[in-house]
């Protein structure tokens, strides 16, 4: 892996989120992580000058083991993966880290870094500082389809913004 300026990054948001799919992870090896797969996410840039802050926006549902590191940590880190690891990122996002280790299930290799937990195994990885988290309000919406679509449970997300301040590239 190999650093890059993360205004340098060259991809398709949605195909990496919707299709691709990323592991978000947060917390420490020393005081408790936890990664979920997400297919929901943004990035761009907002505030700041010179062409905006570069930044990704996630969100995670409450009633997720990982929203509790989110909540308590201030890096969270997006990894995104080959096709090889498809298997894996759907068993990672379909049991909780709260009733097993999930990872052992996988083929994939955490790392610990000062800012969180990364994989050995990611092609792209995002460092991300957290600068606004705010819950999704059912008010808010103007389509309300996608709440009864999304929401049955009114289990409304939390949105995080974090500025990407480390972007790493194979």
């Amino acid at each position: 892996m190999h650093e890059i300026d993360p205004k340098q990054i060259s991809l398709s948001p949605s195909t990496l989120f919707a299709n691709d799919w990323l592991l978000l992870s947060a917390g420490t090896k020393e005081k408790g992580w936890n990664t979920m797969t997400i297919s929901w996410g943004h990035l761009g840039a907002i505030w700041g000058n010179q062409g905006g802050m570069p930044t990704a926006i996630v969100y995670v549902r409450p009633q997720r083991y990982t929203k509790h590191f989110m909540d308590t940590n201030e890096y969270f880190t997006l990894c995104s993966f080959s096709n090889q690891y498809k298997k894996d990122l759907a068993y990672l996002g379909s049991h909780s880290g709260k009733e097993e280790d999930k990872i052992a299930h996988t083929s994939l290799h955490p790392l610990f870094e000062k800012e969180g937990v990364v994989f050995e195994e990611a092609s792209l990885i995002l460092v991300c500082k957290k600068l606004y988290a705010a819950p999704i309000v059912e008010e808010g919406f103007i389509d309300k389809k996608i709440i009864q679509e999304n929401y049955p449970d009114k289990d409304f997300h939390t949105m995080y913004i974090g500025e990407i301040v480390k972007a790493y590239v194979q």
